[in-house]
């Protein structure tokens, strides 16, 4: 198998999409994912070059979404790091049990609650690592697609701090003194939500796509694929009154500020569903139903709240 899915050239093509229900080896419920030609090619040109692809778009854009469907169509393993404002580059290769080690060494020095068979295991070094998503993909038998989630939440030098390990995909346990390589480069998808500039070191090293909001016909089919059994009227009248809201909200806000996402038009879809089609459809001729789903600060509700005064005025 390993020799298998080595040599096959791997191909991206959005074209194979999970069956309702269908959940990934290790539980995770797995949604349909739709990109667009340029999104395609920009993946597939990752996957030639072997560089990371650095994802940038609207929050709820499914910049995340796209790794999972790398993963899935292609067959491979799946390796997820989701970055904290306190996350350091040293979490993604591996962590290290000091701590762990002294008790243990002082526990055989004493003799202490240590059985014979133990001896071996607590004398290596190696017993107390624990690996990260970098080191896992790197130490995979089979080719991983790795994802590293919001890297701009990070500190400033996180990037750089990273550019030996995603350039040459290997990296040193300074307390085992082994150095792992990366049995198969992984496929490296990063995200950014643009809250900071990344550095120029790093972004050299990507490449780069910038992850457009679907268009109409696109949220159309989007919906169609999430609730396939869904009334083809309710999909439409749906999509043009959240179409209507984004619009107003473009107005209101200029492309500075937040605008509802394709992540929260799934989830008030699957709200909306939930009950009569007559019902919906007469609602969404009128006021905006369950608008605590879309809207999601006071200004947006102020300035939605202010909208509906005038047309009632």
């Amino acid at each position: 198998m390993a020799e298998t899915m080595t040599n096959k050239r791997l191909e991206y093509t959005g074209k194979i999409q999970p069956q309702p229900g269908e959940k990934d080896v290790s539980g995770r419920l797995l949604y349909p994912y739709l990109p667009n030609e340029e999104l395609i090619e920009a993946v597939n040109l990752a996957i030639q070059l072997q560089r990371p692809l650095l994802l940038k778009g609207e929050p709820g854009c499914g910049k995340t979404r796209l790794a999972y469907a790398v993963a899935f169509e292609l067959g491979l393993a799946f390796e997820a790091w989701y970055i904290k404002s306190t996350t350091k580059a040293q979490d993604g290769l591996y962590t290290y049990d000091n701590l762990g080690r002294l008790r243990d060494a002082q526990l055989l020095s004493s003799g202490r609650l240590i059985k014979e068979e133990d001896i071996p295991r607590i004398s290596d070094p190696v017993t107390y690592v624990s690996w990260g998503a970098i080191g896992r993909a790197f130490r995979n038998e089979y080719p991983t697609v790795l994802l590293i989630d919001e890297i701009d939440k990070a500190d400033i030098d996180f990037p750089n701090d990273l550019l030996l390990e995603l350039d040459e995909s290997r990296f040193l346990v300074a307390e085992t003194g082994e150095v792992v390589i990366a049995k198969h480069k992984p496929i490296v998808l990063i995200t950014s939500n643009d809250e900071k500039d990344l550095p120029d070191a790093f972004l050299r090293r990507c490449l780069f796509h910038y992850v457009e909001f679907p268009s109409d016909r696109r949220l159309v089919e989007i919906i169609q694929q999430f609730f396939p059994s869904t009334s083809p009227n309710l999909v439409n009248a749906a999509v043009d009154r959240f179409l209507q809201l984004r619009e107003e909200m473009r107005k209101d806000k200029g492309n500075m500020g937040k605008k509802v996402s394709t992540s929260e038009l799934i989830d008030w879809f699957n709200i909306l569903r939930s009950h009569p089609e007559d019902e919906i459809l007469e609602k969404l001729a009128g006021k905006l139903p369950y608008p605590g789903v879309l809207l999601k600060s006071w200004d947006d509700h102020r300035r939605y709240l202010a909208r509906m005064g005038a047309r009632e005025n």
